[in-house]
């Protein structure tokens, strides 16, 4: 799976690890989290992440 980057703070979401602490379970992918999650670092929304190459 892959991972993702936060072009804000460096926060990398890993699909294996999820965000089980704001109910995103783990392997879910980058796509299927829900459009109104957020950074858990730093709080900006999902179009400020990029994929990680």
């Amino acid at each position: 799976m892959q991972k993702w980057v936060c072009e804000i703070c460096g926060y990398i979401y890993d699909p294996a690890i999820g965000d089980p602490a704001n109910g995103v379970k783990p392997g879910t992918r980058f796509e299927d989290i829900p459009d109104d999650w957020v950074c858990p670092e730093c709080g900006v929304g999902k179009d400020q992440f990029e994929l990680m190459e």
